[in-house]
């Protein structure tokens, strides 16, 4: 199998150690998108050579071991020590919605 050979495997087979792909496909998230939680979270993983190795396991459990109340962003609701990203402030600069106003039934 040669570099940028698509890796066919059997459906029936239940491994435990995944490969990208298999990681993205298990959390049902694009590849693309799997990196970049890759980059930016702290998700169990190995590198060995040039890819990214994956349990099965360690990856179900990361998941069911996450907390949503890390990710609100209400004021008030960020965990200590975490800055408003770029453009995030309060008071809406830099923001699409600003200017916008909505009027309430």
């Amino acid at each position: 199998m040669g570099e940028g050979t698509s890796r066919r495997l059997d459906p029936n087979v239940q491994r435990e150690i995944l490969n990208i792909e298999e990681a993205a496909a298990l959390l049902g998230v694009s590849v693309k998108t799997f990196n970049k939680v890759l980059q930016t979270e702290d998700i169990p993983a190995r590198k060995i050579g040039r890819e990214w190795k994956f349990s099965k396991k360690a990856l179900i459990d990361w998941v069911g071991n996450g907390r949503s109340s890390k990710y609100r962003r209400d004021q008030g609701d960020r965990p200590a020590g975490r800055a408003e990203p770029p453009g995030q402030a309060g008071d809406g600069v830099g923001r699409r919605t600003r200017g916008w106003q909505i009027e309430l039934d």
